[in-house]
């Protein structure tokens, strides 16, 4: 695709951007570019001009490890497009472009470049995965430019056709995996429904975060086109059905993944509470609730986010150097609770990413190869901007929207985890 040399936004800000996450002013040519996007230009492809990029480096950019996937680079094409917004550098757009056309030519022409064998006794499946990111990449490249928001408008429409025939079971649930013909699969694989996102090349069971995500990219692609219709079959089935299977009705929270037969899911880790498809709900249903102004969607966001902020009050002894509440006395002195949240570290900051059924830490790493700083603060900006615009509608007198609660100490620790 030919670039078209215009100017980055500037002062111009698109959807589910934070203000105050974003330079209001763009220089015409920074004095030096970022280290970051330096690194990336100098190390993130394996072997230039080829496009394939790593999916690990070293510190000092050697590869360390390639997927045989579109998601590296469709990262890379994402943060090349946003540096290029925010340093005017032409060189960011145009290896956005490059890498979009080689993308779109792995998924729609010819995938060999990605180096995944074809193997003979694999089913011929499609992921959702790989349209949905795709979307995202459109409105990504085309919130700036009019000329590119044109040249993908077909492509837009295209992925979401392919996301749509995820809906299978007569309207009943989302699946992550569909034949190239956009019918069912049979054996866990075609049962597979996946709440959150997964980048590994297969996804068996299903899960409703990544339905979730999809469901607002969808919702974006919807209100672009005016098309009111989509818009609502997007929030029944992309939003309320994966939710309404999705939610652990005994501890909070959202499943990992789900088999679409109630059997068992292979994934290990299918009943864990992770970080990201929380971040994706909140987003998904306030959107929601933002494009069709239904109080449901709005209950539901303020469900999702007081499990994923909530207080926890963990029975611990006295430390000078932890914050402590008092609770009831026992035979055997003062019991005390250390306050701690179901995500975030009140004492270092970040989120934990995975939780165990019960929403307690499972792991104690804020970071590793699948857990970067993208989910959290893309849901955090796009939630404040959607509730500064929110706000910003209501009359004066329209009475304000319900607090998140705070929990107050346990009477009985045991059942602490419970909701």
């Amino acid at each position: 695709m030919r670039l078209k040399q215009v100017p980055p936004p500037g002062p111009h800000l698109p959807r589910g951007r934070s203000k105050s996450l974003c330079s209001t002013r763009a220089p015409s040519r920074p004095p030096s570019r970022p280290a970051g996007g330096e690194f990336l230009l100098r190390y993130a492809r394996v072997a230039p001009p080829a496009k394939k990029c790593a999916f690990v480096l070293t510190r000092d950019g050697r590869p360390v490890k390639v997927q045989r996937t579109i998601f590296s680079e469709c990262f890379y094409t994402m943060a090349m497009n946003e540096l290029w917004r925010v340093t005017g550098d032409a060189q960011y757009q145009s290896e956005a472009v490059e890498m979009m056309d080689q993308i779109v030519h792995w998924v729609r022409e010819d995938p060999s470049g990605l180096g995944r064998p074809q193997l003979p006794g694999a089913p011929a499946a499609e992921s959702m995965a790989v349209p949905m990111m795709l979307l995202s990449l459109v409105e990504q490249l085309g919130e700036a430019d009019d000329e590119l928001a044109g040249s993908y408008a077909e492509l837009g429409d295209w992925c979401a056709r392919r996301i749509l025939r995820h809906v299978q079971r007569g309207g009943q649930a989302v699946l992550e995996n569909v034949s190239e013909d956009g019918e069912g699969l049979s054996g866990c694989l075609g049962r597979h429904q996946n709440p959150g996102e997964d980048t590994r090349p297969t996804l068996p069971e299903p899960s409703p975060g990544h339905a979730l995500e999809a469901g607002w990219f969808l919702l974006r692609h919807a209100v672009r086109r005016g098309d009111p219709k989509l818009r609502a079959h997007v929030i029944d089935k992309f939003l309320l059905l994966p939710f309404r299977s999705g939610w652990d009705p005994d501890h909070g929270g959202l499943f990992y993944f789900q088999d679409a037969d109630g059997l068992c899911p292979t994934q290990l880790e299918w009943a864990m509470k992770l970080w990201w498809p929380h971040s994706e709900a909140m987003i998904a249903f306030l959107m929601g609730y933002s494009e069709s102004g239904d109080s449901a969607l709005l209950n539901i966001f303020y469900q999702v986010a007081e499990y994923t902020f909530r207080q926890r009050y963990l029975q611990s002894h006295p430390r000078q150097d932890s914050p402590l509440k008092q609770g009831t006395r026992s035979s055997k002195g003062i019991t005390c609770y250390k306050v701690t949240w179901q995500f975030r570290d009140p004492e270092y900051g970040e989120w934990f990413g995975y939780l165990n059924r019960e929403g307690k830490i499972a792991l104690t790493i804020k970071g590793g190869p699948f857990k970067g700083c993208f989910h959290v603060p893309r849901c955090l900006a796009m939630c404040e901007e959607m509730l500064s615009d929110l706000l910003s509608r209501l009359a004066p007198a329209s009475a304000p929207a319900p607090a998140l609660s705070a929990r107050s100490p346990p009477a009985d620790p045991a059942r602490r985890g419970a909701e």
